[in-house]
């Protein structure tokens, strides 16, 4: 039963999306991992001092990162539900989300670049 009052409303789905990020992040490894780089960067972020503008490409990337995935693994869920079985229609839709969350991870990886390099060789 849908909720009509704005602020009640909202605050449900704000309890839906925290339980949403919190099942991604325990139950699937690539996030687990990815979350524990995006742990470790912010650390570094701290110790290196970073600048607000790399600061906010940092975060960008990892919330680019994180939320690719997300909706990689609900592609992948969906597409498991619905043909359980192997299907060369729903193998290419899954290689396609996992092609954007490498994509993503690329961005990420060039922005950890252009962000540390200069920390350790420069």
């Amino acid at each position: 039963m849908k909720d009509s009052r704005f602020v009640k409303g909202r605050m449900k789905s704000m309890v839906y999306a925290f339980n949403g990020a919190y099942k991604l992040v325990t139950t699937e490894h690539s996030v687990m991992v990815q979350f524990l780089i995006a742990v470790g960067v912010t650390i570094a972020g701290f110790f290196f001092d970073l600048t607000a503008n790399e600061w906010m490409f940092q975060t960008l990337a990892i919330g680019l990162v994180l939320g690719i995935e997300g909706l990689n693994t609900a592609i992948e869920k969906i597409c498991d539900f619905i043909h359980p079985d192997y299907h060369e229609r729903i193998g290419f839709i899954k290689d396609i989300a996992a092609g954007a969350v490498f994509l993503a991870a690329l961005s990420a990886l060039a922005i950890g670049i252009i962000i540390y390099y200069p920390k350790f060789f420069c």
